[in-house]
């Protein structure tokens, strides 16, 4: 992920993610059908950042290490992940993630799968490493499609490295997207009506 933690952070992360244990019922691998491909956000839909200008790479097939986080797909079954990642010339970056599942029940449960490893992640992360102290906020859900929820996570460890990121998990129809906007540093500066607005930006382009 690009928040920058530290080596005793990122052991924790394995841990916190096989923590997650939640197990969704859904159809074997590939029992998804195919539809067109979600749409996702350009650069210039995330928040602005003060001093550089955003720059989107190419949508890319499978799941991004930048959500390894928080979120995961362990216990979950081989749906269509597609993701891209957006980086500054500074400490600041994001990442969308769309899935498609093979039906409108089994992306609602997708989503509150999500949803809840979001919510859960800052004591999944302390109690996985007593080098990291986190604090979760939560910033709410938007009236946008199925519905879309916001949170918060920052992250300080022993060595004093500090990030934040803003995460949101949203639906329309079958399909879920997480956005993640992560920078160093604490909540001071973290652009949650931005956010917000890129979230809903994000579920709508969907399709």
């Amino acid at each position: 992920m690009s928040m920058r933690i530290r080596t005793s952070a990122l052991t924790a992360l394995a841990v916190a993610a096989l923590a997650a244990g939640t197990v969704l019922t859904a159809p074997a691998a590939g029992a998804a059908t195919k539809a067109a491909a979600p749409t996702f956000l350009s650069a210039s839909q995330l928040p602005p950042h003060p001093t550089s200008s955003w720059t989107a790479g190419p949508v890319t097939e499978g799941f991004p290490e930048a959500l390894g986080l928080c979120v995961s797909t362990e216990g979950v079954p081989s749906y269509d992940y597609r993701h891209r990642e957006f980086r500054t010339d500074l400490d600041t970056s994001a990442v969308q993630l769309t899935v498609v599942t093979g039906t409108a029940a089994q992306a609602k449960a997708l989503a509150k799968h999500y949803d809840d490893l979001i919510r859960t992640c800052a004591d999944r992360l302390e109690q996985s490493s007593p080098d990291i102290d986190a604090e979760g906020r939560d910033y709410g859900t938007l009236a946008v499609e199925e519905g879309a929820h916001v949170r918060g996570l920052n992250t300080e460890t022993s060595g004093g490295a500090n990030d934040v990121a803003l995460l949101s998990v949203g639906r329309d129809g079958r399909t879920v997207t997480v956005v993640q906007w992560s920078q160093l540093g604490d909540f001071t500066n973290a652009p949650v009506a931005a956010f917000k607005k890129t979230t809903i930006t994000a579920v709508n382009k969907l399709y």
